[in-house]
């Protein structure tokens, strides 16, 4: 038998949950309220206590929203205090000040963060072709690092990173995939590994936008101007051009700075996966897509549509991913986790996931089936022990009301080693591994070819 087929933990899972099985037919339309209740098992944290011994002093580069977001989440965790702001646009220079207080230091320049000695971290939510270079800086000042996702903006920036924080070794990095920290993903795992949906076959991974800023046409702010932005340092690692606020403040729709949706969003998908399965990755990548919708003169595709081989390991069975991203879905914003195994399915939302165990339907005309009725034990035929040992057709692992959520857990993280020498949610080679596959699409997508990929060495394959 394979050493990945999870056949004891399998067993284990099913005699586990067996003992909790709650009625004889177990549909959904008749449990009664009470029954459903124990089809409910709550997430929790252990009651982890913060501990603000020491205060670790932060810096924001790059105060945009998803910058201003992480500096907001950050601070909540006791004894983390935000100390200076970065940005190229004034105006959020300005507002850093009305939201943090007159008391922060703010600069257009990300090289005076680094060279003061009261900050001993910083948040990175600078544009994707910043990501590197800024890191890398970091580090060698002996900063601690939150960087936004994806970590880098070409796999051939990756190892730079790597090396950086493997050289400067008390330094801690982490990328900032919120999912890596969530409850949702650490019940996942634990599921999987417990053999709840058998062997994994295939997985899949949804996400959809429907709002002009989801889709990112973020605001142009009124005053933008070559004055009020500094473009020349913008483009100092990038084409030059004309002054042109929207790839200043919509900078995701073009490819000189951002990395479209798979570097985006497919990468929260790809960090999820590898979390739950343990994976480093696929071998094999596909994509295909097109600009359907947003027609504002973005470069990069608003549906893309990956596909994905994973290769067998001694860590989880060969299985295939599927990942979709829509921003013109009439849903809104609908995104999930979904993997499918043997024996069944879990749907993996960041505080929630969702457990299908497959019925047992026994077709009287089945030869098989005859044979296994034949097969007794104490009397009762194997498809009556079958039917009495597998659990309810769904369960449910909700996060406890009060959760604060995976973004103040990944910053909690971040401290927490930072204090105890300890090991982050994501790490530089992690994020290395959830990165490639993404940034391979956009090759794949506009060069219309398959891409080969060593998950193991991080290498393309020449084929």
């Amino acid at each position: 038998m394979p050493v990945n087929s999870n056949e004891a933990s399998r067993r284990s899972f099913i005699s586990k949950v067996a003992k909790g099985v709650v009625g004889a037919s177990l549909l959904p339309n008749i449990l009664t309220a009470a029954d459903k209740k124990r089809n409910i098992e709550s997430l929790s944290r252990l009651k982890e206590k913060y501990s603000a011994n020491d205060q670790i002093q932060v810096a924001l580069i790059g105060a945009g929203g998803m910058g201003t977001a992480d500096a907001n989440t950050a601070i909540t965790v006791p004894g983390v205090k935000l100390v200076a702001a970065c940005d190229l646009y004034d105006g959020r220079l300005a507002d850093a000040k009305k939201k943090w207080g007159n008391d922060i230091y703010t600069t257009r320049s990300y090289q005076e963060i680094l060279e003061r000695k009261d900050i001993d971290a910083v948040i990175i939510a600078v544009p994707d072709f910043w990501h590197k270079d800024i890191s890398v800086a970091a580090m060698n000042k002996g900063k601690s690092v939150y960087c936004e996702k994806p970590m880098v903006h070409d796999i051939s920036e990756a190892p730079a990173v790597v090396e950086a924080q493997q050289r400067n070794g008390k330094v801690v990095y982490q990328v900032g995939s919120q999912g890596m920290s969530s409850l949702g993903n650490e019940k996942a795992r634990q599921l999987l590994k417990d053999g709840a949906i058998g062997k994994l076959n295939y997985a899949e991974g949804f996400w959809a936008r429907m709002s002009p800023t989801g889709a990112w046409q973020y605001p142009i702010p009124a005053d933008a101007s070559a004055k009020t932005v500094d473009w020349e340092a913008y483009l100092k690692n990038a084409p030059k051009r004309a002054f042109d606020p929207l790839r200043f403040f919509r900078w995701r729709n073009y490819r000189d700075y951002g990395t479209g949706v798979s570097g985006d969003l497919f990468v929260h998908l790809f960090s999820s996966l590898h979390l739950v399965t343990g994976s480093l990755g696929p071998n094999k990548i596909m994509a295909t897509g097109g600009l359907r919708y947003w027609n504002d003169g973005r470069e990069v595709p608003d549906v893309m549509l990956g596909m994905f081989d994973y290769p067998e390991t001694e860590i989880h069975p060969a299985f295939n991913l599927s990942l979709r991203v829509n921003f013109v879905d009439g849903t809104g914003g609908t995104n999930y986790l979904r993997m499918v195994g043997s024996e069944g399915s879990m749907t993996v939302e960041w505080d929630k996931v969702t457990l299908y165990r497959n019925s047992v339907h026994v077709d009287e005309n089945d030869p098989l089936a005859a044979a296994n009725a034949a097969a007794t034990n104490n009397g009762k035929s194997y498809a009556y022990h079958r039917a009495n040992i597998l659990p309810q057709e769904k369960m449910e692992y909700e996060a406890e009301k009060g959760y604060k959520g995976a973004h103040f857990d990944h910053f909690y993280n971040l401290f927490n080693a930072m204090r105890t020498g300890g090991k982050v949610a994501e790490d530089p080679t992690f994020g290395f591994r959830a990165a490639a596959p993404a940034l391979l699409c956009n090759e794949s997508y506009f060069d219309n070819k398959i891409i080969h990929w060593d998950p193991k060495n991080l290498k393309l394959v020449n084929k």
